[in-house]
């Protein structure tokens, strides 16, 4: 196996991290329950550090050339809204791809999925945020955006809200990607798989920077992303009805509001760079997916 240290950088890089751990192993008994508690490491756990960031738990997933990282929640959900930090990878990460996701556990052929993929890039570009939504098996829903800000200064809020109703990507509370519930016009979506959230740091360096033109330097390496305030709320019900799969079909209680509508509508107008349902290359009339139809 390669040996973990690059460069005195990595090196520099690696020591910062361990010291990182120690200091939360420290302050651990003192805490009150955060992502060390909500999630389990299940790969990459050598090149994974906890420690705390103020006063948050946080996470940090490493990659280099030998291997990345990766946890999962330790509960399963159906329908919540899951909210997470996230603090991306500072300079050149081109190559590198950070996820936050959601996904069941049951048979792959009919598996549901919710996606935030950050792709990496070349210093000083801006992120690209790739989504994608995948319901009974049926992906290919991808749609990607700009990020307004530079992820890499600073913590920022990535969140899905999923209710019987609509799908919900938001970042710092902004609805950036809506996805309706058209189950009744023959479109599948999640409503009875339960999902776990899972979050990686992986090497995707053939596609994920320009179409795979521009590669991974690995000389960078060990790349470091960061989350902390894993946060999951359940969804509520109106009322008087026993839980979120039991509302009314008619309930105006999953609604969206002109707050959420007019931040769709200006994401459109301003961050989109990808929607698969204006790809006339990979569609025609009569392959479009319904739900572009259904708008």
């Amino acid at each position: 196996m390669a040996p973990l240290l690059q460069s005195p950088a990595s090196s520099t890089k690696l020591c910062s991290l361990l010291l990182l751990t120690l200091a939360f192993l420290a302050a651990v008994d003192q805490s009150a329950a955060g992502i060390f508690d909500e999630i389990e490491l299940i790969w990459g756990a050598s090149r994974t550090y906890f420690f705390m960031d103020g006063d948050s738990e946080a996470l940090a997933l490493s990659l280099d050339k030998s291997q990345g990282s990766c946890f999962r929640s330790r509960e399963k959900y159906l329908y919540v809204q899951i909210d997470v930090e996230i603090k991306l990878i500072e300079g050149d990460s081109a190559g590198t791809v950070c996820t936050v996701y959601t996904i069941s556990e049951g048979p792959w052929e009919i598996h549901d999925e919710i996606d935030l993929e950050f792709l990496g890039n070349a210093t000083g570009q801006p992120y690209t945020l790739h989504t994608n939504i995948f319901a009974n098996g049926v992906g290919g829903r991808e749609q990607q955006f700009r990020l307004w800000f530079d992820p890499t200064a600073d913590y920022h809020t990535y969140s899905i809200v999923w209710n019987p109703n609509h799908i919900l990507i938001l970042v710092d509370g902004k609805a950036i990607r809506d996805f309706k519930n058209n189950e009744d016009k023959g479109v599948a979506f999640p409503t009875w798989q339960s999902m776990r959230t899972f979050g990686s740091l992986w090497s995707a360096e053939d596609w994920a920077t320009q179409g795979g033109r521009i590669k991974t330097d690995w000389k960078q390496a060990p790349f470091v992303s960061y989350y902390r305030n894993y946060n999951v709320t359940w969804c509520r019900p109106s009322p008087g009805v026993a839980w979120c799969g039991d509302e009314p079909r008619d309930s105006a209680r999953f609604d969206l509001d002109q707050k959420t509508l007019g931040d769709l509508q200006w994401v459109r107008d301003n961050s989109i760079i990808y929607d698969y349902c204006t790809d006339t290359v990979r569609f025609n009339a009569s392959t479009l997916p319904k739900e572009c139809t259904l708008q």
